[in-house]
């Protein structure tokens, strides 16, 4: 580890790893730091990815991918709607390895990669971030940096310091739990989602095949109020009713930002991207793609920056212009949609998914409805969404 560089990015998850990346195609130094002693530790999400937007990324590569899903089920109380596909619509990933070989194109770039190595601090001179304060191993460090990309999850206190205000309200958060089940009767072709005030309040449960016996079965709550059961509490008794008898071989909890886009995701010589911006799809909780679009996103505008010689906020904030163009629109109607449902009762949900089925919504491929519900774009997938939720 150097004591400069052009770009300091800290969290070797999707959006650090990318952003890492793209600035070291750009031609610039960077370095990339991981608090843990493993990247890709721990898992905290349901690991699917979208195949079209993947490729955009990174080649497809059979040492991570898991599973290949063409079906989706989605279970109300007394409704079901099913769609199918003629082509895989969503890779089911092993997040260890993905998130490494990530990290190892970055390395590839240029990038140096470290870590159990923790930022402790920011460096700022005049109101500007120019470098971190760090602990690698057992030893204290600074770096100093042009600018510092803070991608440090959800949990992110990075951009805190400098004064970008991520603060989530409760309606905002996702409380997660998930299993990985083993010896369970699946389709191993089909991700199947449960919604229901009982069974996840505000939320939904999902089962997403990791082989012909084996998914990742969890659920995630939103509380708005007093908490009452918690979501791990929520996850057993969906599993003891969905899968009597399956074994769990792994648990892992936590939480997703659900805000929607935040007015403001960059300042004086630092960037935020993927859930430290608080950048998780609101409607699905999604995070991976949208976190390596900021990480691409990011990368770019920086190494513009810096040609300029102007790391400022002013200057950066084409970053944010980009990200609202980009993710904005999509963002924007799938939170308004999320507050919609949440304040659906049972009985209005099953009577949407009814009038959905009834008028016809089956009738759209797969990947129709996850591209409509990620990245709007065509009219026709557009009609799905309004039977839904008009």
């Amino acid at each position: 580890m150097k004591d400069r560089y052009d770009v300091i990015v800290a969290g070797a998850g999707p959006a650090g790893s990318v952003a890492a990346k793209t600035a070291a195609m750009n031609g610039l130094s960077v370095l990339l730091l991981e608090k843990r002693q493993e990247i890709g530790e721990p898992v905290r999400c349901a690991e699917g990815i979208l195949c079209d937007r993947l490729t955009e990324f990174t080649p497809p590569d059979p040492r991570w991918i898991c599973g290949r899903v063409r079906r989706l089920r989605i279970h109300t109380k007394d409704v079901t709607l099913s769609f199918n596909d003629e082509r895989d619509v969503i890779y089911i990933t092993d997040r260890k390895i993905f998130d490494r070989e990530l990290a190892r194109s970055a390395a590839a770039a240029g990038a140096d990669v470290v870590t159990k190595t923790q930022v402790t601090g920011l460096i700022v001179n005049g109101g500007q971030v120019c470098g971190v304060k760090g602990k690698c191993r057992s030893d204290e460090f600074t770096a100093a940096a042009q600018v510092v990309v803070a991608a440090d999850g959800i949990e992110s206190r990075i951009a805190r310091w400098a004064g970008i205000d991520t603060t989530l309200g409760l309606k905002d958060i996702v409380s997660c739990a998930q299993y990985h089940l083993t010896d369970i009767d699946i389709d191993p072709g089909q991700i199947e989602l449960y919604f229901g005030s009982d069974l996840a309040p505000g939320g939904y449960a999902w089962v997403f095949p990791k082989g012909e016996r084996e998914a990742n079965v969890g659920l995630g709550v939103v509380y708005h109020g007093r908490k009452s059961r918690s979501s791990a509490e929520h996850l057993d008794d969906f599993v003891r009713a969905r899968f009597p008898g399956a074994n769990a071989i792994s648990i892992v909890a936590g939480a997703v930002p659900i805000s929607g886009l935040i007015p403001v995701i960059s300042g004086n010589g630092i960037v935020a991207v993927g859930d430290a911006a608080r950048l998780s799809d609101p409607l699905t909780g999604e995070g991976i793609l949208n976190g390596m679009i900021s990480g691409r996103i990011a990368g770019n505008v920086i190494a513009d920056c810096i040609r300029k010689s102007d790391v400022t906020a002013a200057a950066l904030r084409q970053y944010d212009i980009e990200m609202a163009k980009v993710l904005g629109p999509a963002l924007e109607r799938n939170y308004a949609l999320k507050e919609h449902l949440r304040n659906a009762g049972d009985r209005q949900f099953s009577l949407l998914f009814r009038t959905a089925r009834a008028l016809g919504a089956e009738k759209y491929p797969t990947s129709a409805v996850i591209n409509e519900v990620f990245y709007p774009k065509s009219r026709r997938a557009a009609t799905l969404m309004h039977l839904i939720v008009r």
